[in-house]
């Protein structure tokens, strides 16, 4: 197979710090693999300690002395409109580069890139419509609130979607007139530089946005630990979710967190079928199965579960995989060996605790590259770890389930808590079912659709508050709230009376 590489790739990666790229102060760097080759085919500058200073410290001075978190709203919108068109009109670009990086399919890619835009266009909308609370005690007192950014935001991306997933952070922490550093995920930095010169070209201060590359380790723990930094969104692994939370302890920051799922996808006996097997085949492969809100674990009533796996299988045996490039393709490669050994383990696991009824291996022509055909096991009991831990690829669990009760106690029987799928045409079940189910977020008859004015994230494992329409709004700002006397004030009178 020809690998497909794009024109015009950057000789080297760096950081964006107050207005211009720069290397690393130590002159520290990091390989980058394209996942079709697994050749370094770029080296990024590698943050640490030194480099987060200076990033912090630039956007600090943005802050406190600097135009953007005093300018109206409408200015600043205008400014995330202009954002939104840039990303509009370079789609097709921002699509051949994230997906020569992280290996998504190129269809995909290019939704993902008009996703973000729309992230932009949503939060520049929200900031001038925004609205706050005002109460009146009549002829006493008036009482508002008053909304103001809080400062520097620590932004810390996944590979999985990098542009898109910036955008979803870089949106409303901007839009509220805070200023940034983004330390984007590793594997995947091709993209995130292009924010640079986007925000450069709509007018975005110098200093507003700064971008630190390097490892979790050293970029991101200096960030996570750097006492001007109030605020850490993070999205993510679980554990290390658990590290920056204590990390961030000592200095009581912030933080938004949207860590791992293993989702269920609950199919009744009375779904309509067609419906469910096309949103549950879509729900776990698309973005190459490394998505956190994977239905990965399908959850079938009895009496349709022998008819629902065989038609599983074959449809999951008939999905493209190969080039990330290709138009037709619907799996690409995995993100990097790293991941892909870890997913070929969990595939091996699979075959010694359930059956194993599509895939389980390399797809035939693809000796090159993360390649994983996509791969269905059926009978998986309760206590396998296919069953329980994030795979975070294209490998799904089904489990049958005989009654309503059975179905939830399955559904609710891991340590995450991010989405849950449910379909069935029946109203009261549906209702019930979605208000017991442990997730963050429910979707009754449908795939995967977001309505960016509701809340995203997660419960217990699987995160920590919520970001999304107004949740993001007040993630990112503090909310004062001023009270004013009417009339006079009637204070008790302490020390009014002479001690005798």
């Amino acid at each position: 197979m020809t690998h497909y590489v794009p024109e015009g790739l950057p000789d080297r990666i760096r950081h964006f710090i107050d207005g211009e790229f720069v290397d690393s102060v130590g002159g520290e760097t990091f390989d980058v693999l394209d996942p079709v080759s697994n050749e370094t085919y770029v080296q990024a500058a590698a943050g640490q300690q030194a480099d987060i200073d200076l990033a912090v410290a630039a956007a600090r001075r943005a802050f406190t002395d600097g135009p953007w978190p005093r300018m109206l709203p409408r200015q600043r919108s205008r400014v995330l409109h202009r954002v939104a068109d840039l990303v509009e009109s370079r789609d097709a670009r921002l699509a051949e580069l994230e997906t020569f990086d992280t290996g998504l399919p190129i269809t995909q890619a290019l939704g993902q890139a008009q996703r973000a835009a729309e992230n932009f266009r949503f939060f520049a909308d929200l900031i001038v419509a925004q609205r706050d609370d005002t109460y009146k005690v009549p002829g006493r007192q008036v009482n508002y609130v008053n909304r103001k950014p809080i400062g520097v935001a620590g932004l810390i991306t996944p590979w999985n979607t990098p542009f898109m997933l910036e955008s979803w952070k870089l949106a409303p922490a901007l839009a509220t007139g805070n200023t940034v550093v983004l330390k984007p995920a590793e594997f995947t930095p091709l993209s995130a530089s292009l924010w640079a010169e986007i925000f450069r070209e709509a007018g975005v201060p110098n200093g507003v946005f700064n971008l630190v590359n390097g490892l979790g380790e050293e970029a991101g723990d200096a960030l996570v630990k750097h006492p001007d930094v109030p605020l850490i969104s993070f999205t993510g692994e679980s554990r290390t979710g658990q590290i920056i939370f204590g990390n961030a302890a000592p200095f009581l920051k912030g933080l938004s967190m949207e860590l791992g799922g293993k989702s269920p996808a609950v199919v009744f006996a009375d779904a309509d079928l067609d419906a469910a097997l096309d949103a549950t085949v879509f729900g776990v492969f698309s973005l190459n199965g490394e998505r956190c809100t994977a239905g990965s674990r399908i959850l079938v009533e009895r009496s349709i579960y022998d008819d629902f796996v065989a038609r599983y299988a074959e449809r999951a045996r008939s999905i493209v995989v190969g080039d990330p490039h290709d138009p037709a393709t619907e799996v690409g490669a995995l993100v990097h060996p790293e991941h892909y050994d870890k997913v070929m383990r969990y595939v091996e696991i699979g075959k010694a605790e359930a059956r194993l009824v599509a895939g389980g291996g390399r797809p035939e022509g693809l000796e090159q590259g993360n390649y994983v055909a996509p791969t269905v096991f059926a009978d998986v009991a309760p206590d396998a770890r296919i069953f329980q831990e994030e795979i975070f690829g294209p490998v799904v669990a089904i489990t049958p389930f005989d009654t309503d009760e059975e179905a939830l106690e399955l559904a609710n029987n891991t340590r995450y808590g991010l989405a849950a799928y449910i379909w069935t045409n029946n109203l009261k079940r549906a209702h019930n079912f979605a208000q017991s189910v442990e997730a963050g977020m429910v979707w009754l008859n449908s795939n995967n659709v977001r309505d960016l004015r509701t809340p995203f994230g997660g419960v217990k494992a699987s995160g920590l508050g919520h970001e999304g329409g107004y949740r993001s709004i007040d993630f990112y700002t503090d909310q004062q709230a001023v009270h004013i006397t009417l009339n006079e004030a009637h204070s008790p009178r302490f020390g009014a009376s002479p001690v005798e």
